[in-house]
């Protein structure tokens, strides 16, 4: 979140990308930049983590991102007011799951309702919202006494635009990542405005995200530019920014199965890589006499999620710390 020269300010101007800078690296993904109200813009780079290059590091390859002349020439003479990071669930229609079972319902942006190919979800989490009230008062209404599992909910999803606007946008992410930006894009412009969604098929992603990482040997660390601290800035600055706060002495919320592989794998064969997927400094290689450790720095923690998506050997396990901690973003 960015304030910047009333001058270059133009409120509701939208700016998306896709491909630069992640596909330098192979690595696809988008970017945006919106105006807001009060001179403030908000400004980021989403980063598929379908990747395979270890060294790739999505916090850098943003500050790269804003290089860019069509995104400098607004942040020039800018102040940044805010930072943070999170991972989207963005697999759209593809991959929703069941959302009713006994006693509750799965809705919004935890079921998958964002749809990507537009980077909008507030609507469709809405709808999901007021289809499940909807389902709950007819439950209600017909003597349900709860714990059952008002399947009813599916029936009226799938008679709602909402079912209809995600099923048209399905194959949109996975085009892109099958054929990459400039393929993936043309298919994606063809199926949008001139069959309006309508593909008598559908594209899909087999494969998870963190199965797709590579060995370390198979490329060459990436050099990033050192940050200037007036466009571009390191991770525990914009930590800093995030105002996160954990309280003290609690017991460490991202947890290793087994701390073995820590080093016996992700480091002696994906060089690390939770050093440079995680946007927060989080995890850092110690190097001691006895050899490297793996040091968690969980107080730094943005509860962005990536670790628990990316790590190649599903070795970290994400749970909710104690007290509420985590980041306190202003008007973001």
């Amino acid at each position: 979140l960015w304030e910047i020269d009333p001058a270059k300010h133009r409120p509701g101007l939208v700016v998306h990308g896709a491909g630069w800078p992640l596909s330098e690296h192979g690595a696809t993904g988008g970017s945006f930049l919106y105006h807001l109200d009060d001179r403030q813009v908000v400004v980021g780079l989403i980063a598929d983590l379908n990747y395979a290059n270890p060294y790739l590091s999505p916090f850098e390859e943003f500050q790269r991102f804003k290089r860019q002349s069509e995104i400098r020439k607004y942040l020039d003479g800018g102040k940044r007011l805010c930072y943070g990071a999170r991972a989207i669930t963005k697999g759209g229609f593809n991959s929703l799951p069941k959302q009713s079972f006994p006693g509750g319902l799965l809705l919004g942006c935890d079921a998958g309702t964002l749809n990507f190919a537009k980077i909008k979800g507030i609507h469709t989490a809405m709808k999901s919202g007021m289809l499940a009230a909807e389902t709950v008062a007819a439950a209600l209404q017909a003597g349900d006494q709860g714990r059952s599992d008002l399947v009813g909910y599916a029936a009226a999803f799938r008679e709602s635009w909402l079912y209809s606007e995600l099923h048209q946008a399905r194959n949109f992410g996975p085009a892109l990542h099958k054929f990459g930006t400039f393929l993936g894009g043309a298919f994606n412009w063809i199926q949008h405005n001139l069959c309006g969604g309508r593909m008598f098929f559908t594209l899909k992603d087999r494969s998870s995200d963190h199965g797709q990482l590579a060995p370390a040997s198979r490329f060459q660390p990436i050099e990033y530019e050192r940050p200037d601290g007036k466009l571009t800035f390191d991770r525990l600055s914009s930590v800093f920014m995030s105002n996160t706060a954990h309280e003290e002495e609690q017991p460490v919320h991202l947890q290793l199965l087994d701390s073995s592989k820590a080093i016996a794998i992700n480091y002696r064969e994906y060089a690390s890589p939770e050093q440079r997927y995680c946007p927060a400094g989080v995890y850092e290689i110690v190097e001691e006499e006895a050899g490297p450790r793996l040091q968690i720095n969980a107080s730094n923690c943005l509860h962005c999620k990536t670790c628990d998506i990316k790590d190649p050997t599903q070795n970290i396990r994400w749970v909710a710390p104690e007290g509420g901690g985590g980041p306190n973003y202003p008007n973001m």
